[in-house]
């Protein structure tokens, strides 16, 4: 895998929200991006979740900004406005945060990904050592397999929902797509009649109280229908990508990660966090009692986990 992707040319449109951009990489893929925050803050990049966009954000940008924070957020291959990359691999996302990063001019920056957006996290922490300060990843997956967890040790404690995504994976592409095309469906009927069940049924209170919060409805009224603006392909490859080798050793990571996850998490149970902190060389590690997917009180979570990115100091309880 060939890590340089530097763009060809970068080009923002009016037509979409204030601080979108986009570029086009060298294999001649299109990669879009939201730059916001304070434009004059230290740089971090977030990478969102399974499935998720560039607006899986905090609707209200001046968070990050009080932060100290220029907050710029990517669309994944597959997702919203960037090209597909069919047979991606975990590692693979490295390449196009360089490029974006190399696109608006960041010589040094963090990371933080959430979800689906921490194993994402980890691969740039073990593949742009050399223009990263820290990685913040946040209830992740765990890999899956040879170097992983056991596929028994990797469903334990995950929702029937989620859970069934892996079955789907194993199916192939082609049932995968069938199934993530009507999640995808179920998602954006839930957001209007049951926000509090995205997770699904066995989701604990904290998750659920997040869920029903106005500001979460906001922002997942304008994610759910822009992560698959152009179909489902970037859940599908991520599904895979995760089942499968993720193309980089997580021992080889040399960069300081802050690794958070909660113990009652049914997205991406305990088990996936306990494994990146014994696997993640120094990893910072914070496991809430009782913590869901999602944190408790959000707003305090983004100002202390990007307090962390930006200072190094650890978030205060």
């Amino acid at each position: 895998m060939v890590l340089p992707a530097a763009p060809r040319d970068i080009r923002h449109y009016a037509r979409m929200e204030s601080g979108f951009g986009s570029l086009v990489t060298r294999d001649g893929r299109t990669v879009a991006f939201l730059d916001g925050g304070d434009a004059n803050g230290y740089p971090v990049i977030g990478l969102h979740g399974t499935p998720g966009c560039r607006l899986s954000r905090w609707p209200d940008d001046s968070l990050y900004a009080q932060a100290g924070v220029r907050y710029i957020t990517s669309d994944r291959a597959g997702y919203g406005r960037s090209s597909r990359n069919r047979g991606r691999a975990v590692a693979d996302e490295a390449a196009d945060v360089r490029a974006v990063a190399d696109a608006l001019g960041l010589e040094r920056f963090s990371i933080v990904g959430g979800s689906g957006g921490g194993p994402h996290a980890l691969a740039c922490a073990a593949l742009l050592g050399d223009r990263l300060d820290r990685v913040a990843c946040q209830s992740s997956l765990a890999p899956l397999g040879a170097g992983g967890l056991t596929r028994d040790e990797w469903l334990t404690g995950m929702g029937e929902e989620i859970a069934e995504e892996l079955a789907w994976a194993e199916a192939g592409e082609e049932v995968l797509t069938s199934e993530m095309t009507r999640a995808q469906r179920l998602m954006e009927e839930r957001i209007e009649s049951d926000p509090g069940a995205l997770l699904g049924d066995e989701a604990n209170d904290v998750d659920v109280g997040f869920l029903q919060r106005p500001e979460t409805i906001e922002a997942f009224r304008r994610i759910i229908p822009e992560q698959a603006v152009h179909g489902v392909g970037g859940s599908v490859d991520d599904t895979l990508a995760f089942a499968r080798d993720w193309g980089f050793d997580l021992s080889s990571i040399r960069v300081p990660v802050l690794v958070t996850f909660g113990d009652a998490d049914t997205s991406c149970p305990a088990a996936h966090g306990r494994f990146l902190a014994a696997a993640v060389p120094g990893a910072t590690v914070i496991e809430t009692s009782d913590g869901g997917h999602f944190a408790a009180d959000p707003t305090k979570d983004i100002f202390d986990t990007h307090h962390w990115l930006v200072t190094s100091r650890l978030p205060h309880a």
